[in-house]
This record gives C-alpha cells, structure tokens and sequence, in this order.
C-alpha cells in the first residue's frame, strides 16, 4: 500500500499532513495492517526532520503561484506548473500510489493533476472557511472532502462527499503543559499571561501594536511575545528603549520562534493569547484558551477574515480587525477577558467544544479505506 501527501509550502499546510501520516501509523497498528510506504510530494520538503520521523519520503516538483494581483512573475510561473505537473506526473506514476492526500496550496496543484489523469483517488482537506483555488479545482473530482469548517461547503458541489473534521494536529502539541513552565520560562507565579503569536514569520504591525500597549500591558500582566526570526533584533532594541526604567520590564519575554516545549508551556499558562487567523486558530481551541483574534485585511488574505469570524461566533474568541487594532483597544479587550472570570471560562468551554482531537484520526481512516479499496 501506497499512500502519497501533498500541500503548498506553508506550516499551515504541512504539520496537518504530518499529524496525518503519525495518525496513520498508529491506525496500521490498531487495525493490524501491514504499514503503507508514504510519500510527501511538493516543491520543497519544508522539514525535513519531520518527514524522515515519520517514515515520509520527499519527492521533489515544481509548482508556479497562484497570484490575484498583476505580477510579472504569474507568467513565469505558468509555465513552471505546467512543467511541475508534467513531472508529477512521471514521477506518481512510477510511484503509483493507492490515495492521494492534498492540503491545497499551490504546491499541491500538479500532483492532484497528476492524480486526476491516473485515476489515482483523491482526499482533500481544506483547514480555512474559504477553500483556496486548488482545492475548489480538486473539490470536482475529489472522493472525499474533509474540512475543518463547516461554512466552506457551500463551496463545493457533491455534498455527499463532504465530512467536517476539523483540522489534523500532531498528538503533542495538542497538550498544554503547566509543569515546569514558570521556571523554563523564568516567569512570575501568581501574575497572568499573555502570549502573542504573530506566526512564525512575525507580524510587523502586531509587533508596533505590542510595543506600544507593553508599558501599561506590564503593569498588570507578564508577556511572552514570539516576534519571528526576521523581527526579533529590532524587537528587542525597541523594547529596550520603551521599556527603560519601567519597574516590570522583566516580565516581557521575546522570542524570535516558540519550539514545540516553549509553545505547550506558554499555552500550558496563558490567560489570553493573541494571534493571527491562520491554522494556530485550532492550536489555541485543543488548549482550551480565549484569544483576541487579528485577521489579516482581505488585501492579503482573502481566508483570514472568514475564518476569524468564524471561530468569533463560537464564543472562544474576540475578533479585532487591524483597521480597528490599536494599543489601547488590546489592551482593554486583554484585560476584559483575563479579569473577568466568568468569560475566561465561558470562552475555554466554547474553544474546547471547537476543538476536533480527532481530526487526524479521521482523516488517516479515510485514508487507508480508500487505499484498501483502490490497492484491491
């Protein structure tokens, strides 16, 4: 048995297929099954230490973006998916795998092509509330379509194919840790925290939002602020310069990137956290945390504000839209969910009940009954 990943070059895209290909691995045991050979087919292997721990092979394409904005470079790279999909499909088909597995993304486009002219059987997943352009193409003839919110299916036509999973998460990171975490993260005991999770790459104007709210923010609360690798110097030089003199400057904690120990542990003791409306949306609901939630503008993510206002409904989160981002009103809303309570708690109840832990175990069933069937 055979069984082949695919998705953009994104975290967004790849650590779902990751938590896929470990819940595949444990259900072969379970269900007492000989283990297929998987593969992981994009233009980059994103990481690779991931992929060879789950016994994942690399198999490399190319693959053009999808721009919707006039760029010179969407001519370019026409041609450089039309050529990604010719060798996509050579290369599945000396493969040949059972199923196809795709999480979208520009990455993913010539191997579902390739799937679609070897009558491979296709399985998508769709993390966001607004299915991205591969996956509405892959929608047509796809065998099953997993999403992780249910207001992306008016975008898709066979119904009949489509089950709301939630979005796969590695077991590990779906745990918290509280253990440990003050002394690992040389913070206070008894003042609560605040996390920012800008994505790993950082968020320029989160940043310029989180140092001017940091004077007044630490007068009450300790703050660990992942700024991304590319911010973190100038970060912590302006930090330096606002925070000079201020009498609980030790209880700001910059890093350029939260590993997977920091990001449980600093889950593990957050009263809020504040991100972006990416796939850590469904991090922050398996750790049952409220969160203030700030969407990219449509201008550069046209699924950030659906999927904001989506998990906003639920009542586990706040929404704030950047044209209405500004220190004093995170300030307010940081501290109107921390103090009070009664909401703190109403809000972890309602992002636990949005929380699907067994998202990726779902999924890798499909997986291997398709593959079964198709292997036959």
């Amino acid at each position: 048995m055979k069984i082949l990943f695919t998705g953009g070059g994104t975290g967004g895209h790849f650590y779902p297929i990751v938590a896929v290909a470990e819940a595949v691995r444990e259900k072969v045991k379970e269900r007492k099954i000989f283990s297929p050979k998987l593969y992981y087919m994009a233009p980059t292997p994103y990481n690779q230490h991931s992929l060879f721990e789950n016994g994942v092979e690399f198999v490399s394409i190319q693959s053009g973006k999808f721009r919707r904005y006039f760029s010179i470079l969407n001519f370019s790279d026409f041609f450089k998916t039309i050529w990604g999909c010719l060798v996509a499909l050579v290369r599945m088909y000396f493969i040949y795998p059972d199923v196809v597995f795709s999480k979208g993304g520009y990455g993913a486009f010539p191997s579902v092509i390739a799937a679609g002219i070897l009558n491979i059987p296709v399985i998508i997943h769709e993390s966001d509330s607004r299915p991205g352009i591969v996956n509405r193409l892959s929608g047509m003839y796809a065998q099953k379509i997993a999403l992780s919110y249910p207001e992306a299916a008016s975008y898709f036509k066979h119904k009949d194919r489509i089950a709301i999973t939630g979005n796969p998460i590695r077991t590990e990171i779906t745990q918290p840790l509280s253990n440990g975490a003050n002394e690992f993260l040389n913070l206070e005991s008894n003042i609560p925290v605040v996390v920012i999770l800008g994505g790993s790459q950082g968020s320029q104007i989160i940043n310029d939002i989180i140092m001017a709210a940091l004077p007044e923010l630490l007068n009450t609360f300790q703050v660990i602020h992942q700024t991304g690798r590319n911010n973190f110097d100038e970060i912590k030089t302006t930090s330096s310069f606002v925070l000079k003199d201020h009498q609980y400057s030790y209880r700001y904690h910059p890093f350029d990137y939260l590993g997977e120990l920091a990001l449980r542990m600093s889950a593990g003791v957050a009263s809020v956290i504040v991100s972006r409306a990416g796939s850590t949306i469904f991090e922050i609901a398996a750790w049952g945390v409220p969160s203030i939630i700030i969407p990219l503008p449509n201008s550069i993510s046209h699924d950030q504000a659906a999927n904001a206002l989506a998990y906003g409904r639920t009542g586990a989160a706040s929404v704030i839209e950047e044209n209405n981002l500004s220190a004093h009103v995170l300030i307010e809303e940081i501290a109107r969910i921390s103090n009070s309570a009664e909401i703190n708690g109403q809000m972890r109840e309602k992002a636990k009940s949005f929380a699907r832990l067994d998202s990726a175990s779902v999924v890798a069933d499909a997986l291997l009954d398709l593959a079964l069937s198709h292997e036959k």
